[in-house]
């Protein structure tokens, strides 16, 4: 049994994971950003096409896709659940990086784990390809900023700018 707001411990303080079981399927999203600042030469080379690893773009994209599928098996308390979609914007701000990631699904809990870790695979993935022009690049602001369905309702935060 677990106590009254914290659903991922037991009575006893042990932690566990939260049995959803009874809980009915529902449609649910998540949407989370974060950033990758760098030189604005940094991101010019990658709008040019001219990473020596490839298209960023498209090799960040697929990582957040696979990260999303698989966050239950980087969080240990995470349930596996069926994604029905997962959309991933990145665009080049200047000196930085913005990815969004937008992930749906029917089921009994939610996805903002698998948002979150989509983005911030997208984001290590950009920096892994170009980390021989900026190793100095710094990941930050990793954030949800909207999740829909469930029984907390909708949270939406508020947006930068």
């Amino acid at each position: 049994m677990a106590e009254r707001g914290l659903p991922h411990l037991t009575e006893q303080g042990a932690v566990h994971m939260v049995d959803v079981g009874d809980k009915p399927a529902t449609d649910r999203r998540a949407v989370a950003e974060g950033y990758l600042r760098t030189r604005p030469a940094v991101v010019e080379l990658a709008l040019a096409g001219q990473a020596k690893k490839g298209d960023v773009f498209a090799v960040a994209r697929v990582a957040a896709i696979m990260a999303a599928k698989r966050t239950a098996e980087w969080i240990p308390l995470c349930h596996p659940i069926p994604l029905t979609n997962v959309e991933v914007a990145i665009e080049a701000q200047g000196d930085r990086f913005r990815v969004e990631v937008s992930v749906a699904t029917h089921a009994p809990t939610g996805v903002e784990m698998e948002a979150l870790t989509a983005v911030g695979a997208a984001l290590l993935t950009i920096y892994d390809m170009l980390k021989a022009q900026d190793r100095g690049m710094v990941i930050e602001s990793v954030r949800l900023l909207e999740k829909q369905g469930g029984r907390s309702g909708h949270f939406q935060a508020q947006r930068e700018g």
